[in-house]
């Protein structure tokens, strides 16, 4: 059974950092998508970065320049490193992956979420 375990929220000021790590256990499949959603309450969950089996990744716009995903393919590992943050960056990251290697932005098409980790960023 696929479990995708988050780490690394927190809060920040503006302006600072921060690094969120998602452990994914239970895959067997060589390569696959892994990505960050962020979800505001009463909001839609939203695309924010990923990487595909490929280790190609993509970046909403709005974060292009100052966050960085990437993977640790050994440990099934997933980062986002933010920095730069902003207070608008705020809200519940989530972890998910697919059973294939290539990404999608839509939420409904990904297989396994995490718990989700809280980002507060302050003004």
């Amino acid at each position: 059974q696929v479990q995708l375990v988050e780490s690394g929220g927190g809060s920040v000021q503006s302006g600072g950092s921060l690094t969120l790590s998602c452990k994914a256990f239970g895959f067997t499949r060589g390569s696959f998508c892994m990505g960050w959603f962020r979800q505001i309450e009463g909001q839609a969950r939203e695309a924010v970065a990923a990487v595909d089996g490929d280790d190609s990744t993509t970046y909403e716009d709005s974060v292009k320049g100052r966050f960085t995903v990437s993977r640790n393919n050994a440990k099934n590992t997933l980062f986002l490193q933010m920095d730069s943050l902003k207070p608008e960056d705020s809200g519940m990251f989530y972890c998910a992956a697919r059973s294939v290697g290539w990404c999608a932005s839509v939420p409904s098409l990904y297989n396994y979420w995490g718990q989700g980790t809280q980002v507060t960023v302050s003004s």
